[in-house]
């Protein structure tokens, strides 16, 4: 049986957020929270195996709550949020930036189109999440030294690549986080960004990231230019590839994996078009999305990287990569960067 905190300021949202997840025999509510403050000293007393926390509410916002449990006593978090108000989108990302695991439209009522869609994602993503290893998010200014590995050598002298490629998807904002940050403005390759995301959420995550990263960011519009050193996002509900010419090129084409933008499609088209010259990176997620396309990349000589299996939420799309061997580098996220610099002729 899986234990749930529902967090919201609503009693009727509460409700019914406890009336979907109770339709799963294997879910049960064991408590409600009417705001953060009142979440933070339920934890006192009970460890519920997920949290389901809104953000705009008072006394206490979503954000500030999860960072306060996620130091204190820390489980997995899924934010369940209504508004795309720019400041609220802006709080659900830096809860994830704080510790939660995922991010979520919260569903609308019954007689609305997707109501059964989004029930059961919202069911199957705090089913999953319980199984997430979590772990105590330090204070700034204390967090204890990480170590970190490689685990292939690969030797190569740096080149021209044309374009890097991510696919993310369960736990991957804040690992784009970690990425992006990281990579300095004289980056001299594309990068375009197929991240699973709630509908309505990706215009915020993408201004959250661009208040962290040198690199222009915004999202892919169909038709557009690839430039050097700028980071394309693809948009909600479009396959995202790239034609000759370097050109962005959206597709409605039917989902793949379950899933539109999907990994596999944007990491295919890269390889037709520019093969070996690619540098593709998988990380966190459920699934297989992208998988055997990384392993395409690197029969074909490009290069790739894997997320490890320590520092991922879901060690899905990367896991099946590595098994699968396509997997040049397996790496921790705060690795990556380095590595793309050392691969890559500089500006």
């Amino acid at each position: 049986m899986i234990k749930v905190l529902v967090v919201d300021d609503s009693a009727v949202v509460r409700e019914y957020l406890k009336h979907i997840l109770e339709s799963d025999p294997e879910v049960r509510v064991i408590g409600a929270a009417e705001d953060g403050e009142a979440a933070v000293k339920f934890m006192e007393n009970q460890t519920p195996d997920v949290i389901t926390m809104d953000i705009n509410m008072p006394r206490m916002n979503g954000h500030e709550a999860t960072r306060i449990i996620m130091e204190t006593n820390p489980v997995p978090i899924v934010i369940v949020s209504a508004s795309y108000d720019r400041t609220d989108v802006e709080h659900s990302f830096r809860a994830i930036e704080a510790g939660a695991v995922a991010i979520l439209e919260k569903p609308a009522g019954p007689r609305h189109q997707g109501f059964e869609a989004a029930s059961k994602e919202l069911i199957s993503t705090v089913k999953l999440m319980s199984e997430v290893r979590v772990v105590r998010r330090w204070p700034r200014g204390r967090m204890p030294r990480q170590a970190s590995y490689e685990t292939d050598y690969f030797q190569s002298q740096p080149k021209n690549y044309k374009l890097v490629v991510i696919g993310a998807s369960t736990g991957g904002p804040p690992v784009l986080q970690a990425i992006l940050s990281g990579i300095r403005r004289e980056f001299p390759a594309p990068i375009l960004v197929v991240q699973h995301i709630s509908k309505g959420f990706l215009e915020g995550m993408v201004d959250w990231l661009a208040q962290i990263t040198e690199l222009p960011i915004s999202i892919a519009i169909d038709g557009e230019q690839l430039e050097p050193g700028h980071i394309y996002f693809a948009p909600d509900d479009f396959h995202t590839g790239i034609v000759n010419g370097g050109r962005i090129a959206l597709s409605k084409a039917e989902p793949e994996n379950g899933t539109r933008p999907s990994v596999s499609y944007l990491f295919r088209s890269a390889l037709s078009v520019y093969g070996e010259d690619v540098i593709g990176i998988l990380l966190t997620g459920m699934g297989k999305d992208g998988a055997s396309e990384l392993k395409s990349l690197r029969d074909r000589g490009a290069v790739t990287i894997a997320q490890d299996k320590e520092s991922s939420v879901v060690f899905g799309m990367p896991g099946e990569a590595v098994r699968l061997d396509g997997a040049t580098f397996v790496l921790p996220p705060e690795r990556i960067p380095g590595k793309l610099e050392s691969l890559v002729i500089k500006r």
